[in-house]
């Protein structure tokens, strides 16, 4: 299977494979997707054949629906052969969500150090309410007073609600190794930004990538109230980068979410661009000051609400830390205790 001499972004699999159902991407490389509870309302995971069983890479969030589905599709296009491992790209619970449930089943963990850390880590932080350092986050943000008031009375996002629990034991992936599956030799590379070391897998013209490589949207940057003065901006550019001298037109991506695509480096580009474009708005914008909450317009070309509101904010602060770090803004605090971030 070869695609050179394409360019652009093109969709070599334009229909994505119905629930309980795969698409056979390569020879033992199969691509199924699972649903979730949000705008963005599904995440691919894939199956690669190791022969006497599989080893998945990613899996879904932890719910009744979802382990149905993976019944269906360990008793049907995974003919009921075993999961021996299950690989995960990174922490997030649309990517960690069942790991643990597949390891009571006997399969082996494998998935970088950090994105195993922070996920334990999360899912036995368990928090009725939320803690005074996250309101105190946001209001920095700038969320407004009857929002915060409102956050302050509610259970907040708890990763154990959609993460089932992680037993100890599991085989850490490093940067620079290689790592055998579906009679391949994989290179693992890690990315930043979305998330910390966030592994992607490189085999001749495929790439496993995660949501370090999406065709079509951009993978959320946050900085969130356990590490508030972070730039994961930064670390997403020089990821995007460093994957520049590597990336070829031939090689077909498998991301997270979407349609797997050719024209990885002209999708590097707009993923690079995307965010200098949206920082150069931001400046123009901050000639007066601003709280991260008033910053949707330049930062996302369009005002933000409902459910995708805290990404937002959260993805705002990270570009206005990158700023702070760059020294191109400074910040002080107004009367209601919220940043006000202005240009110089």
């Amino acid at each position: 299977m070869t695609y050179a001499g394409v360019t652009g972004i093109a969709h070599p699999f334009p229909e994505a494979p119905a629930e309980g159902e795969a698409t056979e991407i390569a020879p033992g490389i199969l691509w199924m997707r699972l649903p979730l509870p949000m705008v963005l309302d599904h995440v691919n995971v894939y199956a690669l054949d190791d022969g006497d069983g599989w080893t998945l890479i990613d899996t879904g969030m932890a719910s009744t629906r979802s382990r149905a589905i993976w019944q269906r599709l360990l008793d049907g296009p995974l003919a009921g052969r075993p999961v021996l491992r299950v690989i995960v790209t990174h922490h997030h619970p649309d990517h960690v969500g069942l790991a643990g449930w597949f390891q009571q089943q006997g399969a082996a963990l494998l998935m970088p150090r950090t994105a195993w850390l922070y996920a334990r880590m999360l899912v036995l932080d368990e928090q009725p309410l939320p803690a005074a350092e996250a309101q105190l986050f946001y209001q920095r943000a700038g969320m407004p007073a009857a929002m915060l008031a409102e956050r302050a009375a509610q259970r907040p996002f708890n990763f154990c609600d959609i993460v089932a629990p992680l037993p100890l034991g599991f085989t850490a992936l490093a940067d620079g190794s290689t790592i055998h599956m579906a009679g391949r030799d994989w290179d693992i590379r890690f990315g930043s930004g979305h998330a910390p070391d966030h592994a992607t897998f490189w085999s001749g013209d495929l790439i496993l990538g995660g949501d370090q490589l999406l065709p079509g949207i951009s993978a959320n940057i946050g900085v969130y109230p356990t590490e508030p003065d972070a730039d994961p901006l930064a670390d997403w550019l020089a990821s995007c980068r460093g994957f520049q001298p590597l990336a070829l037109d031939s090689h077909l991506v498998l991301p997270g979410h979407k349609l797997p695509f050719t024209g990885l480096p002209l999708r590097l580009t707009q993923m690079i661009d995307n965010h200098l474009g949206a920082l150069n708005r931001l400046l123009g914008h901050l000639a007066q000051p601003h709280t991260a909450a008033d910053c949707f317009l330049p930062l996302f070309k369009r005002d933000i609400t409902g459910p995708a509101y805290g990404m937002a904010l959260v993805e705002s602060v990270a570009h206005l830390n990158h700023l702070l770090h760059q020294r191109q803004v400074s910040r002080h605090l107004s009367d209601e205790g919220a940043w006000l971030w202005q240009r110089g």
